[in-house]
C-alpha cells in the first residue's frame, strides 16, 4: 500500500480521542467511520466534533465552509463491519489489554489483507495488544495526544514485527494531515512522551510531600522556567545550549535527590481515596466547582491556539 491508496479510515471508539482523530482525518478529505457500542455514545462523539470545529474557527485555523465537508466525511455505525473496506483502522477503546487484544483479533476477521491497524493506547504495550493478530508486521502504536484537534505531537511506536513499511507509510500519514510524528524505535511503557511527563509528575509530588514548596508555586514554577523553554528547545537541546559540562556535574549531585519511587506517592493515593479525581469530580490538586472546570479547559485550549498559531 501508498500514501495515495489510503482514502477510508476506520476510528473505533467515539470518545474524545476517537472523536477527534475522526475529525482530523476527515477535515482532510478522508472517508472516516466511527464505531463503539451504544447510539448515545455515537451521537456525543458528533457533539464533540461540532466543538472542536466550532473551536477552530473560533480562533481562525479553520473556516466555516470546511464544517460541511467534515460533517458529510464522517459515518458513524454500531457494527464493526464497517471496517471490512477501511484502508486504515485506529482502535481508540478502553485501556484494558483485553478488551484490546479481542477487538484486533475480531478485526483482522473482517478488514482488508492489507489494512494498516493502529492503536491509539497511551501506554500499554504494543506487543501485548497485537498478541492475538497473525499478521504483526501491519500493527503499529498511533498515539494521538489530548485534546487531538490541537495537539500536534503523534507517536508511531514499533512493535516487535512491525514493519518498516508501516512505520515509514504512517511517516507520511502523519505528516499530511498536518501533525508532528517521532518515531520509538521499540515498545516501551509509556513510550516518549508519557515516560518524559512522568517523570516530571513524580518529582512534582516529591517536592510537594517533601514540604520543599506548594502545589501552586510546583506548576507556576513549571509553567514559566523548563515549561516555557520547551515548546521551542527539547531537554537535550536545552542541555546543548546550557553546557553539557554544566548539566553533568548538576546530575552528578542533584540525581541522587530525585524521587525514585516505584509506587505512586501517598498524595495521590488520598486523593484517590477520597474520589477528588481533579476536573471530572470537581475536585483534585484544585478546586473546580462553581464552573471553573469549564473555565480552565477554556483557557488551556485558547492558550494552546495561540501556541499552535505561533508554532505554525
Amino acid at each position: 500500500m501508498k500514501l495515495e491508496d489510503i482514502k477510508k479510515i476506520g476510528i473505533a471508539g467515539a470518545g474524545t480521542m476517537g472523536s477527534g482523530i475522526a475529525q482530523i482525518f476527515a477535515r482532510k478529505g478522508y472517508e472516516v467511520v466511527v464505531t463503539d457500542l451504544k447510539e448515545e455514545i455515537l451521537k456525543g462523539s458528533k457533539n464533540l466534533v461540532s466543538i472542536f470545529n466550532s473551536s477552530l474557527i473560533e480562533e481562525g485555523l479553520m473556516e466555516e465552509g470546511e464544517v460541511e465537508n467534515i460533517v458529510n466525511n464522517i459515518e458513524y455505525s454500531l457494527d464493526k463491519k464497517v471496517f471490512s473496506d477501511c484502508d486504515l483502522i485506529i482502535e481508540a477503546i478502553i485501556e484494558k489489554m483485553d478488551i484490546k487484544q479481542d477487538f484486533w483479533k475480531e478485526v483482522e476477521e473482517i478488514a482488508k489483507t492489507d489494512a494498516i491497524f493502529a492503536t491509539n493506547t497511551s501506554g500499554l504495550s504494543i506487543n501485548g495488544i497485537s498478541e492475538k493478530i497473525q499478521n504483526k508486521t501491519r500493527f503499529i502504536g498511533m498515539h494521538f495526544w489530548n485534546p487531538p484537534h490541537i495537539i500536534p505531537l503523534v507517536e508511531l511506536i514499533r512493535g516487535k514485527e512491525t514493519s518498516d513499511h508501516t512505520v515509514n507509510l504512517l511517516l507520511e500519514l502523519v505528516k499530511k494531515i498536518d501533525k508532528e510524528p517521532v518515531v520509538v524505535k521499540k515498545d516501551a511503557p509509556g513510550f516518549i512522551g508519557n515516560r518524559l511527563q512522568f517523570a516530571v509528575f513524580r518529582e512534582a509530588l516529591n517536592i510537594v510531600e517533601s514540604g520543599i514548596a506548594d502545589i501552586e508555586d510546583v506548576d507556576k514554577a513549571m509553567k514559566y522556567g523548563p515549561g516555557f523553554r520547551y515548546p521551542i528547545i527539547g531537554p537535550l537541546e536545552t542541555a546543548d545550549l546550557g553546557g553539557l559540562d554544566t548539566f553533568y556535574y548538576i546530575s552528578s549531585y542533584l540525581f541522587r535527590d530525585l524521587s525514585d519511587t516505584k509506587e505512586p506517592q501517598e498524595i495521590l493515593k488520598e486523593l484517590m481515596d477520597k474520589k477528588e479525581l481533579g476536573v471530572k469530580s470537581k475536585k483534585g490538586f484544585y478546586d473546580y466547582f462553581n464552573g471553573r472546570d469549564e473555565e480552565v479547559i477554556k483557557r488551556r485550549d485558547k492558550m494552546f491556539f495561540k501556541m499552535l498559531k505561533y508554532m505554525k
